[in-house]
């Protein structure tokens, strides 16, 4: 290796490593601000803390080696130009190509690692790390609960409230529980004014307490005709004091804090896992939509019509004609059958969709995972090819302008990633095009870059705008004073 390109590479790696770990740093802190409340006040030993932070910092490299190849390569380039070294390498017949060059294996490097941390190590680090934490959280549930939503956590419970309060967290108001553990399908409904939660540690029960209340349930049995569901009775009564226990021994299990509960996350895969699990799931997905679609054709008897293949040209579709066939009470009888059987199909739809969208969203989610990884490998080689010719170009080191510019640039390119993600996800997108939007996006504005800093150019020609204005208002001037 030459003299040159050590010198060029000391150049880059200096910063790189410095911009990396304050990078990692600051998004780590951010992880933990996040989830600070449900991990303080419960007792957990520092070690614990600390392989929480460490299976974030793995899970977080991906993310922060891109910003660093970025800053780095903008501070080295623009310190070289800063420096006059830039002039002194083209006075001695030296392009930035060659300056480069180094930099560019480098960051092909650079990117295949970020490549195999994608691949192996980030699905590890998320599995470890979203169980510790869901273990944390629910090592005192009480803590978990958060109010002004349904909180689901607790096993056959939906339980809602307004307000914590409290010296230890515990006091509730304006509580609404949903009972789901009911083996008969009986539907329970609790609401009360104030509530109180008393756990211990190591307990397998959680006690709630609740006081001026309202308490009913209706004995759902098997039927579900509605003239017999109206005959079943129902309980309803107000209270002054009710408690009851909850079973939460199936959360904690034996207290293992780093018992494994969730393992099937799109997150948690490797590329290889990914690509054998989307087309089970397209499978699935596609029987399900054919599913549906035969229960509506059966239910509008629309196989009925292929038998008559002439009553699908539109001129043959005359229903005021083909009505006037039959007798008064026979035409409201089949007007009341066509709606009757159209309005079953529209329910169908409707009961259906929900459950159709999640399939569809739960694909989205592995597939746009699989093309996001592949896309975030490359962000290193893509950013570098923005940071390099920006630095020649605006020739500014240190942290201050470089800084500013590389967190705009990541912002865009970050935002770009996360709103194709999400169109993905809707489907209002393709996975492969909301996973590279961002690329596609920053690979012109790279390539720009990278001919205007080898010609030795500006980020913008302004001359070359205010040239030609310049020039027709000289001709205006010239005219006029030839009239005069």
């Amino acid at each position: 290796m030459k003299i040159l390109d050590k010198y060029i590479l000391k150049t880059f790696l200096v910063p790189f490593v410095a911009t990396f770990l304050i990078v990692l740093f600051v998004l780590v802190m951010q992880v933990l601000w996040q989830t600070f409340e449900n991990i303080a006040g419960k007792g957990i030993s520092i070690w614990f803390i600390l392989k929480f932070l460490y299976y974030s910092s793995l899970s977080i490299v991906p993310q922060a080696l891109p910003i660093a190849v970025l800053l780095s390569s903008i501070m080295a380039l623009g310190n070289l130009g800063e420096n006059y070294e830039f002039a002194a390498a083209k006075s001695a017949g030296i392009s930035l190509q060659r300056l480069v060059r180094p930099l560019i294996f480098l960051t092909f490097i650079l990117s295949g690692i970020n490549f195999l941390f994608l691949n192996n190590i980030f699905p590890y680090a998320t599995l470890k790390q979203r169980n510790l934490y869901y273990n944390i959280k629910m090592k005192k549930p009480a803590l978990a609960l958060v109010a002004g939503s349904f909180n689901s956590d607790l096993p056959n419970y939906q339980i809602k409230f307004d307000e914590k309060y409290g010296e230890d967290e515990n006091l509730l108001k304006n509580v609404l529980i949903y009972d789901l553990s009911a083996r008969n399908g009986n539907q329970k409904v609790i609401t009360a004014k104030r509530g109180k939660i008393l756990s211990e540690e190591g307990s397998r029960y959680m006690t709630f307490i609740l006081y001026d209340g309202y308490y009913y349930e209706d004995h759902t049995k098997s039927s579900r005709s509605p003239s017999k569901r109206e005959k079943m009775p129902a309980s309803q009564a107000t209270f002054q004091e009710y408690e009851f226990n909850i079973d939460i021994s199936n959360v904690m299990g034996d207290g293992a804090l780093e018992e494994e509960r969730v393992k099937n996350s799109f997150n948690m895969r490797t590329l290889e896992q990914l690509n054998d699990t989307i087309p089970v799931l397209k499978a699935t997905y596609d029987e399900m939509l054919a599913a549906r679609a035969k229960s509506i054709a059966s239910i509008t008897s629309a196989k009925d019509l292929y038998k008559y293949k002439d009553s699908l040209k539109p001129k043959d579709l005359d229903t005021v004609s083909t009505l006037s066939n039959y007798h008064l009470q026979e035409k409201i009888t089949i007007l009341n059958s066509a709606t009757n059987k159209m309005s079953s199909a529209l329910n169908n739809v409707k009961n259906n969709m929900d459950s159709i969208k999640w399939k569809r969203k739960t694909l989205n989610f592995f597939d746009t995972e699989y093309y996001s990884r592949i896309a975030l490998s490359f962000s290193c080689l893509i950013l570098f090819f923005i940071g390099a010719p920006l630095g020649s170009i605006i020739r500014k080191g240190g942290f201050g302008l470089p800084m500013i510019l590389a967190i705009s640039i990541y912002v865009i390119y970050f935002f770009g990633n996360t709103f194709g993600k999400n169109l993905a996800e809707e489907s209002s997108l393709s996975s492969l095009l909301g996973s590279w939007i961002s690329a596609f996006v920053m690979i012109p504005f790279g390539i720009l870059l990278t001919r205007r800093a080898a010609r030795d150019k500006g980020i913008f020609n302004i001359d070359a705008i205010l040239q030609p204005i310049q020039l027709f208002f000289n001709k205006l001037k010239s005219k006029k004073d030839l009239k005069i």
